[in-house]
């Protein structure tokens, strides 16, 4: 065999960085579909929100999602986390916008550019910059004109951003669609004419920031011409653009849920999600995204809600920590083998209706050329059925879809998962010391730790009669509050003589409360995904003469979406106390003192230049159910290279650090041993995200992702704030361990 070998010149490398890279080109649409460069496009797509995971996990989820049959990656655009203050602008780290499309034009995929820039997702504020609210005559997505001017200064910014490194497919990049808002149809009504002005302007200004590519609305049904209204639901085969001259696109496909403090932990199975794809196919979809494909973590103070986890795992095809998901993604990555190779036919021809039964049904789509695909459905949520089918018969699982490219042969059935299966077993690992001794053995963990108090600490930031409100007043710099004020107690109190106690009522907003009378904490109480403002009656100790009351008020993240979200409050409505001789004594209109956030929070203490802004009391015996501590220790990664956890179970509520990088809050807030859950999913029939949940009266999170790219070979600073008080010996790094079985995974099967 002679091997001939061609010398690389600079005009090859440049063809190949033409062919790698020139991804796109001209991008319109008709009503089939998406036309790239005069071809018609099939499409499937996975949304990864890069502020959910970082910057070294990028490659590898992308690669992992193109390995999955996935052609393009979608995205929000996070504004809240690049315009920290007005023209404050920032990209790095997480939110390094330009390096995240580049990964993905390098992987020689599309993009899907959510610009919004109002995008809900779970997160803070809906992604709107909280400063927003504050700037006068604003209303939120309205006919505002404070919002406007921002909104469509920083849609600017960022498609100029894009334009700058030629990131648009007319540019030869690989965004090929763009966002403008996100689900405003939902809301659009409650804004009266409004609502309406803001809708067509919103596509106006979109329009008119010349970006070569089609602009998209998702849930928008009179988004104007041209740009294409798109489905955001479970099912979206049922879906119809509102122009007979726009592509029926799919912009969210749950193949999931998200879990709030205290909820139960969703689950949707990879049979259902795989008919609720083949059904959008079958009824002539040609663009559908996964959201999420990866749901990653909503690190720091990023997530909304209130009450939405740190973990943001969405039972996606990918997890939390960057590991295939299966069966999930491997059936997922079978079912678009099958889809692609029906493309041709899918987009050249229309669809042949043929009912087959009262529940069983084909389209057939043959071309000119001969191609021929057909798609046959039992839409039976109980009963498998044979059907005939061109003189040949097909059994048909119940909720069921059969693929057949070539109008014959079966390549693939919605209902069978032959994907092998897998488990992630989480592995403790014991917190190491980074320091070692002279004869070469690790000491014991050296734990040291700071105690606020509980109530003012340094100077008052302001003293009023009554209640502020809670986000008014930290603006979202903080999740803390502290409000405090004082009663004497006579000697002559019949209570002090019977040895019982008084009992507080506190009626708050939301979300979340802590009580302490005289330094020790008392109660403490929130609401929950459903219902953020909350009472409680709590018996508290008091003595005679001063007493001093602190409450402290925290947030679980800001609402997230719904009409005028922004003006829904947090805090303290009333502060009673029952038993006193006089009778109940109403401390709603006395005077309170009030600071924002908590002294370690100002000093920064979690951080290089704050750490030694206090004075921590080394120990190797931490104060254990000690609340308002600061904990920190130095510590060695975990051996290996595997995703990494922090086991939180003996921990109370709170936030955690490593090197400075915010981990998030950690909270092992149960669910209610009351909430239905199952053991076995049955995937035939509508889903939704209460029909397959497990995990009751279990903590919905209890560990929580350090990514490995935080840690340093040594010397990493592990800071932990404690709110109510925990166990800080007992917390752990636990490695993740994808283990996988050979064995295909078939329906009914418990979850894995």
């Amino acid at each position: 065999m002679k091997v001939s070998f061609v010398p690389i010149t600079p005009l090859l490398l440049l063809l190949f960085f033409f062919f790698t890279y020139s991804l796109a080109g001209n991008v319109t649409y008709d009503r089939r579909s998406l036309i790239i460069n005069g071809q018609r496009k099939l499409l499937i797509s996975a949304s990864i929100h890069y502020p959910r995971s970082v910057p070294a996990m990028w490659p590898g989820l992308v690669q992992m999602a193109k390995e999955g049959g996935v052609d393009v990656i979608e995205t929000y655009v996070f504004w809240n986390g690049h315009e920290l203050s007005p023209d404050n602008y920032y990209f790095g780290g997480r939110y390094d916008l330009v390096r995240f499309v580049k990964i993905v034009q390098q992987a020689g995929m599309y993009l899907i550019l959510r610009i919004g820039p109002f995008v809900a997702a779970e997160w803070n504020f809906g992604g709107v910059p909280v400063w927003l609210h504050y700037v006068p005559g604003t209303v939120f997505r309205t006919d505002s004109e404070p919002f406007k001017y921002y909104m469509q200064k920083f849609t600017t910014f960022i498609v100029n951003l894009m334009k700058q490194e030629k990131f648009f497919a007319s540019q030869g990049g690989p965004i090929i669609l763009a966002q403008i808002e996100n689900e405003y149809g939902y809301y659009e009504s409650a804004y009266g004419d409004g609502g309406k002005a803001y809708a067509m302007w919103a596509a106006k200004m979109a329009l008119s920031q010349n970006i070569g590519v089609p602009w998209i609305m998702c849930q928008q049904y009179d988004a104007p011409d041209p740009v294409i209204n798109t489905c955001n639901s479970f099912y979206c085969d049922e879906f119809t653009p509102s122009s007979p001259n726009r592509p029926k696109i799919w912009t969210e496909n749950w193949p999931g849920w998200f879990k709030t403090f205290g909820g139960r932990d969703p689950h949707r199975p990879p049979e259902d999600v795989a008919y609720a794809v083949a059904r959008f196919f079958q009824k002539g979809g040609s663009v559908q995204n996964y959201y999420m494909y990866h749901g990653g973590t909503n690190f720091g103070r990023t997530s909304g809600g209130p009450f939405i986890t740190t973990s943001y795992d969405y039972d996606a095809p990918i997890d939390e920590y960057g590991l295939a998901r299966l069966p999930k993604w491997g059936h997922l990555k079978e079912l678009h083998r099958a889809i692609k190779l029906c493309e041709h036919a899918l987009l050249n021809s229309e669809p042949v209706f043929l009912s087959l039964g009262p529940s069983q049904e084909a389209d057939v789509y043959a071309d000119s050329s001969g191609a021929c695909a057909a798609f046959i459905a039992n839409m039976d949520d109980k009963n498998d059925k044979i059907v005939v089918f061109r003189n040949v018969s097909y059994h048909l699982p119940a909720w069921s879809v059969s693929i057949l490219p070539d109008c014959k042969n079966v390549a693939f059935n919605t209902a069978k998962v032959g994907s092998q299966t897998s488990s992630v077993e989480m592995i403790p690992e014991n917190l190491q010391p980074s320091v070692v001794s002279p004869d070469k053995g690790l000491k014991a963990l050296q734990w040291e730790e700071f105690v606020e108090k509980a109530g003012i600490w340094g100077e008052a930031d302001f003293v009023k009669k009554g209640f502020v409100d809670h986000i008014n007043t930290t603006k979202d710099t903080t999740d803390y509050l502290w409000y405090t004020t004082s009663l004497n107690v006579g000697e002559n109190e019949e209570f002090l003589r019977k040895g019982s106690r008084p009992v507080l009522l506190v009626e708050s907003k939301g979300h979340a409360l802590h009580a302490f009378v005289n330094q020790e904490l008392q109660a403490s109480a929130s609401g929950n995904d459903t219902v953020s403002p909350f009472k409680f009656e709590k018996p508290i100790s008091l003595k005679a003469g001063k007493n001093e009351i602190a409450l402290l008020s925290m947030t679980v993240g800001l609402q997230n979406a719904g009409a005028f979200y922004e003006w829904v409050g947090a805090g303290l409505t009333s502060v009673k106390i029952v038993g006193l001789k006089n009778g109940t004594l109403d401390l709603s209109t006395s005077s309170w003192t009030y600071k924002i956030g908590l002294e370690g929070e100002h000093l920064s203490v979690y951080k290089a230049d704050g750490l030694n802004s206090v004075k921590w009391v080394p120990t190797s015996d931490p104060s254990k159910k000690q609340p308002l501590t600061w904990y920190k220790a130095v510590v060695d990664p975990p051996p290996g290279d595997e995703p990494v956890g922090l086991d939180m179970l003996h921990m109370g509520k709170g936030v955690a650090w490593l090197n400075g990088e915010e981990i998030g809050r950690y909270w092992p807030r149960k669910s209610s041993i009351h909430d239905e859950c199952v053991q076995e999913c049955n995937y035939r029939g509508k889903f939704s995200p209460n029909k397959c949940s497990t995990g009751c009266g279990e903590p919905t999170q209890r560990w929580y992702h350090v990514p490995r790219s935080w840690f340093k070979p040594s010397g990493n600073v592990l800071v932990i704030f404690e709110e109510e008080g925990g166990d800080p010996l007992k917390i752990l790094f636990l490695e993740t361990e994808n283990l996988r079985c050979l064995c295909p995974c078939f329906r009914g099967l418990p979850f894995h």
